[in-house]
């Protein structure tokens, strides 16, 4: 068989297998987090939030709403060299984002059932 015919059989069977994965995939919640910021973001995301009086009164200060404390941890990066990664029951992170041209800094208390926000620092 020569090689453009056996290119024409693979593009064709690969062509139905993407349509066959669109069909089947579409209106999913199907995600690709593989990487250890994808995973640690999303695991933290998923849980319920409580926040210290300290991160209360920043959030009150700044005119923030919870939302978006939520969006500064599902956007943000994680600085694992300044995250308590050993701990055995909570591991803390340190997640930094933007928010109008200011840096954000988090510090994330994540446990198996909540995830305490423990501090939250916008820098001018």
């Amino acid at each position: 068989m020569k090689f453009i015919h056996r290119l024409g059989y693979y593009l064709g069977g690969f062509s139905i297998g993407i349509i066959i994965l669109m069909f089947f995939l579409n209106g999913k919640d199907a995600s690709c987090d593989y990487g250890p910021n994808a995973r640690t973001v999303k695991n933290i995301s998923l849980k319920k939030f409580e926040y210290s009086e300290n991160v209360m009164k920043t959030i009150s200060l700044n005119s923030i709403d919870t939302s978006s404390v939520r969006q500064f941890i599902k956007y943000g990066s994680v600085d694992f060299s300044e995250s308590d990664t050993k701990s055995k029951d909570c591991k803390t992170y340190k997640i930094e984002n933007t928010y109008k041209e200011r840096e954000v800094v988090l510090q994330v208390k994540n446990c198996s059932l909540i995830a305490t926000i423990l501090d939250l620092k916008i820098q001018n």
